[in-house]
């Protein structure tokens, strides 16, 4: 009896050593290949470094722009500083002209992102839905206004605007996205395109039967289930609009009243005092963090529905 009681008590110490093992492993590895413990904590060091490199930069540009003179040239402080100051800001906020500058980008970038949501709108569902010749052909010249850089055409653009005498206002701005054309236009066609392709072709179907024309189904029935198209183009138009300063340079060489991307980059050479040269690190984190917090703003409250649209419009694919 002893001897069948210690095979027995060894079989179930090796059942018991294997639950143990097998238990161990599906805890680890998981039953399917993303449910394991090893696999979500390598996504989790992926996802903070991915962060970090992104959050790294603004974390640094708020906390030079709050350092005052003693902590500047305290060595020990790194990250931290030992009081709040707010003088940089207020210095970036005069060189700027905020207020001024602030108004202008909000009103050139909203101005030019109302005309893109439309026009835009209008030739991605005419791609996408419309018969009409060559399509094919104006599809390829589409794709050819979106990889030419920019430099290649601005000057023909320059001569342009002088001879209709657009130097030096802002329609440069605003007349191209009028016609879906100006900053990254073609791009937001193809975003258009790629969203209305995607629609059951009942929904035009059933609107043709009742008898609404053309322009009443894409009004009616097509761009308002195009939200999520809507939201990216929003967000890409207003925030690269908002960032540009490559075409403003190119046509307000001569104005006083400029974007905020063009006071930035004047604003650097202001710095001529003593105290200004041993702040001047600071000053141009505290202008550029004036300059940046209105698309972090919009961002951080619009991400949910942006992060929806970019599935939606099959810009993941």
């Amino acid at each position: 009896m002893e001897k069948v009681w210690n095979v027995l008590r060894q079989r179930q110490r090796r059942f018991s050593q294997v639950g143990l093992l097998e238990r161990l492993r599906l805890l680890l590895l998981g039953r399917e290949a993303d449910k394991g413990l090893l696999f979500r904590v390598f996504i989790y060091i992926v996802l903070i470094e991915t962060a970090y490199l992104y959050l790294n930069p603004i974390l640094y540009m708020v906390s030079t722009m709050v350092k005052g003179l003693g902590d500047l040239l305290d060595p020990t402080v790194n990250w931290i500083p030992k009081e709040i100051f707010w003088g940089h800001l207020k210095e970036a906020w005069k060189l700027l002209n905020y207020p001024t500058s602030f108004g202008i980008s909000f009103g050139l970038s909203i101005g030019a992102t109302l005309f893109q949501l439309v026009a835009c709108a209008m030739a991605g569902y005419a791609f996408a839905r419309v018969k009409f010749p060559f399509k094919r052909f104006w599809f390829v010249c589409l794709i050819f206004a979106f990889v030419i850089p920019p430099q290649v055409t601005v000057l023909p653009l320059i001569i342009m605007y002088r001879e209709v005498g657009w130097i030096d206002t802002y329609f440069p701005m605003l007349i191209p996205a009028l016609f879906g054309h100006g900053l990254k236009g073609a791009l937001y066609v193809i975003i258009y395109r790629q969203f209305f392709s995607i629609l059951p072709k009942e929904l035009e179907e059933a609107a043709k039967i009742d008898g609404a024309s053309l322009y009443r189904v894409f009004f009616k029935v097509m761009l308002p289930i195009a939200t999520p198209a809507i939201v990216v183009v929003f967000l890409f138009s207003f925030v690269w609009s908002w960032n540009d300063s490559y075409f403003p340079m190119m046509f307000l060489f001569k104005m006083q009243d400029v974007p905020l991307s063009i006071a930035l980059v004047k604003a650097t050479g202001d710095i001529s005092t003593e105290e200004g040269q041993l702040f001047a690190q600071s000053l141009d984190m505290a202008k550029s963090f004036l300059a940046v917090m209105p698309p972090l703003l919009l961002y951080l409250f619009t991400q949910r529905w942006f992060t929806e649209g970019v599935e939606r419009t099959g810009l993941v694919e």
